[in-house]
């Protein structure tokens, strides 16, 4: 059963797992085709700074990247950046790396940044970006430790070193935003501007 009614497949520029659930509960068939790009590079090579033009930057890369190769696909692209105040975070690179993300988190209120963009040969047709406003609870030395040895290596995987679909809930007092936001892709506009182009049933 697919909402899809384009001629064309329906392509996510991503593994991401999240993504492609969003996409599945939603009634979306797609197929998932990760993107080769240096992100990092292609940031600095910008020069921006804004968290939000940066994920919008590069969700446009991969959904290009993958429209070239893909000429007669739909593309979505996808990226999601988390701020604290001016300071931008990658993924922790081992558990060292994400128990000091942890520490600079907790008690404080952080941005996610999702954004999402729409590509079909070779242009983009479609982005936008939404913004989640997270705050962390505050959390002992201990607490930590204790989250770090049941969510494993999940927390490699992830900027901020959590996953919120997961044990990441424990982490947080209060969330502004929605769980699509959060989950690193804006849906209800992307849902939208495809059901203006007459490709969903519903």
């Amino acid at each position: 059963m697919t909402l899809w009614r384009g001629r064309d497949p329906l392509i996510l520029a991503s593994q991401s797992r999240a993504r492609q659930m969003l996409l599945a509960n939603a009634g979306l068939r797609c197929e998932a085709v990760p993107a080769e790009i240096d992100e990092r590079g292609a940031q600095q090579a910008s020069g921006l700074l804004a968290p939000g033009e940066i994920a919008a930057l590069l969700a446009r890369e991969k959904a290009l990247w993958v429209s070239a190769r893909h000429s007669r696909g739909y593309v979505i692209g996808a990226d999601q950046t988390l701020a604290l105040e001016q300071r931008l975070f990658s993924k922790p690179a081992g558990r060292a790396q994400a128990a000091e993300q942890l520490r600079d988190l907790a008690g404080r209120s952080h941005e996610l940044h999702s954004a999402v963009a729409v590509a079909r040969d070779g242009k983009i047709l479609f982005e936008a970006v939404a913004v989640a406003r997270m705050t962390m609870r505050q959390l002992s030395g201990a607490e930590i430790r204790a989250y770090l040895d049941e969510a494993g290596e999940a927390v490699t995987s992830s900027v901020g070193a959590y996953q919120l679909e997961g044990l990441g809930v424990h982490l947080f007092e209060r969330i502004e935003g929605d769980h699509f936001t959060i989950l690193g892709l804006p849906l209800l506009p992307l849902l939208a501007f495809l059901r203006s182009e007459r490709l969903l049933g519903v």
